[in-house]
């Protein structure tokens, strides 16, 4: 009987575990104020504006890198509504272009729209720190699936902004994407 209470308590604190590290202490479980207060300020018509080299490496579910690119963006601002287009190289030759509106409202709150986004991205920039989160349908030559994808940037003090987005399908974590941008004449 012993053994049977023990192996339940066990299980149960493995649970338990799992649920802390997939609910609070995870790196879906950010939030804009966690960054609150903390510099440099993030103020994205500033800092995600002009002419930007990307460039990153999207890993997979097994955490090996299955994909490196280099992007030029362009961003332009217009009092809160920016657009930006990104133009994606990919190491196996592939080419992905992307156009972005964002709103941005007076405190922070960030409304994103895309073609290849199922309905609207919404997020929230404070501090050093930006949030977004959505749903994106992959091109169809990657399966067409829709994956729910929440992107962290957050800003350096050169000015530099480092992105970590996830993405998940199900609830399920199937990639990674790690990326620097940078004003592309500092490049």
């Amino acid at each position: 009987m012993t053994f049977i209470v023990a192996f339940v308590l066990g299980a149960l604190a493995v649970l338990a575990l799992v649920w802390l590290k997939g609910s609070r202490l995870s790196f879906r479980a950010q939030t804009a104020g966690d960054y609150a207060g903390k510099g440099p300020e993030f103020d994205l018509p500033r800092h995600l504006n002009g002419p930007i080299l990307c460039e990153g490496v999207i890993y997979g579910p097994t955490g090996r890198v299955t994909s490196r690119f280099v992007a030029d963006m362009e961003a332009r601002w217009d009092g809160n509504t920016g657009v930006m287009t990104e133009e994606f190289r990919y190491d196996s030759g592939a080419t992905q272009s992307r156009s972005w509106t964002f709103k941005l409202g007076n405190d922070g709150a960030i409304t994103a729209e895309a073609p290849d986004l199922v309905g609207s991205g919404h997020g929230m920039q404070q501090g050093s720190g930006l949030h977004l989160r959505y749903r994106i349908r992959l091109p169809e030559d990657s399966g067409g699936h829709v994956l729910d994808a929440i992107d962290w940037m957050y800003l350096m003090e050169n000015g530099a902004i480092m992105n970590r987005s996830q993405f998940r399908k199900f609830g399920i974590p199937v990639a990674e994407l790690v990326a620097t941008m940078r004003p592309k004449e500092a490049a």
